[in-house]
């Protein structure tokens, strides 16, 4: 059914689309009609982080920023869904138009800017949403105008408010489109800040009486020396686990594209060599016990499949659905199948 309603989505403003898009899933939902838009996936159990995941094929943060679709988007077929990049304000992002596809690399570019509706509105989404078929991931990050000198307050904020709701909770320092975030992953602003939301990490739990994993998630525009650098900090501070990567602000192969020149984060087909290269070196930076997920440029089964070849336990997609629709998961569930099955050619193995 996605392949009758691409040309009509595509014939719409991209963020338009995106839009339409939520809603017509959210109304399939309701009517019992989800069927009509996807297939039935069959389970791939899958532990990481001490959770079990009924399959290990996710949603990237981005597409539901608020939460307000959690239900309908695990309808899909997803193992999990990561909701967010959530903020402690609401905040209205970037002026538009801030999204913009490119088809003939199956690629889009986006400069959103954290536009959300703050954490406390997620907050009532996430407590609303019947969560019956997968996990829940919810990705916080900073608003704009808090220097990074401040980030600190607006994350711990963050946690402190979904953590009783969450399976797992992403920190979001690699988004291009908030000036000067990326600057958190410098090494030593890194270890500050990823050192104090481990602490109050340990807080939470006990004050909840759960251990919520927490995960980072890392840009893929890191040299060498910046990828084991974060590989340095974040085994020292045994973080739950690391999701490689963002966008990339890269236009290599792009140029003379119209669009290609617009400001933001690059995501989809041009972004899987780049994302899986630092997936690879970060693995063999991490200790074994620390899971990774891979996302960047998963447009078929047998890219999810080079994810898990080069580290991954878990992968993601957000442009990948872009482009082919709710047939990718399967798709995916199904190649990491089989190579999960096929006679081991030294993979890394599953993390716990």
């Amino acid at each position: 059914m996605y392949g009758l309603a691409r040309p009509f989505l595509f014939g719409l403003d991209a963020e338009r689309a995106h839009a339409v898009t939520l809603a017509a899933l959210e109304s399939a939902y309701r009517t019992g009609m989800n069927p009509l838009v996807s297939r039935a996936v069959k389970p791939l159990p899958t532990r990481a982080f001490g959770l079990n995941f009924p399959n290990p094929v996710g949603l990237a943060a981005g597409l539901d920023k608020n939460g307000a679709h959690i239900d309908a988007l695990l309808a899909l077929g997803f193992g999990f869904v990561e909701v967010g990049t959530t903020t402690p304000r609401p905040q209205e992002g970037n002026p538009k138009p801030r999204m913009f596809r490119l088809p003939e690399k199956r690629a889009v570019i986006n400069r959103l800017g954290f536009n959300n509706e703050g954490v406390d509105a997620l907050v009532r989404n996430v407590q609303r949403a019947r969560r019956t078929h997968g996990l829940l991931g919810i990705n916080i990050g900073k608003n704009k105008d808090t220097p990074n000198e401040s980030a600190e307050v607006d994350y711990l904020y963050c946690m402190e408010r979904v953590y009783p709701l969450a399976d797992y909770i992403t920190v979001n320092i690699s988004s291009p489109n908030t000036a000067g975030l990326r600057e958190l992953q410098e090494e030593q602003a890194l270890r500050r800040l990823v050192g104090a939301l481990r602490e109050a990490q340990e807080r939470l739990g006990s004050q909840h009486g759960r251990r919520v994993p927490m995960l980072v998630k890392v840009a893929p525009d890191l040299s060498d020396d910046d990828i084991d650098a974060a590989g340095r900090v974040l085994s020292d501070l045994e973080v739950d686990g690391v999701i490689a990567t963002n966008t990339t602000v890269g236009r290599f192969g792009l140029e003379g594209m119209k669009h290609a020149e617009e400001a933001g984060g690059l995501s989809g087909e041009p972004l899987m060599g780049k994302s899986t290269l630092v997936l690879r070196r970060l693995r063999t930076r991490l200790p074994e016990h620390i899971p990774m997920i891979g996302v960047g440029g998963i447009l078929s089964g047998a890219d999810a499949a080079a994810k898990t070849a080069a580290g991954a336990t878990l992968v993601q997609m957000y442009t990948g659905l872009v482009y082919r629709g709710p047939a990718l998961i399967g798709e995916c569930v199904d190649a990491m199948r089989r190579r999960k099955e096929a006679p081991s050619r030294g993979h890394v193995p599953p993390h716990d």
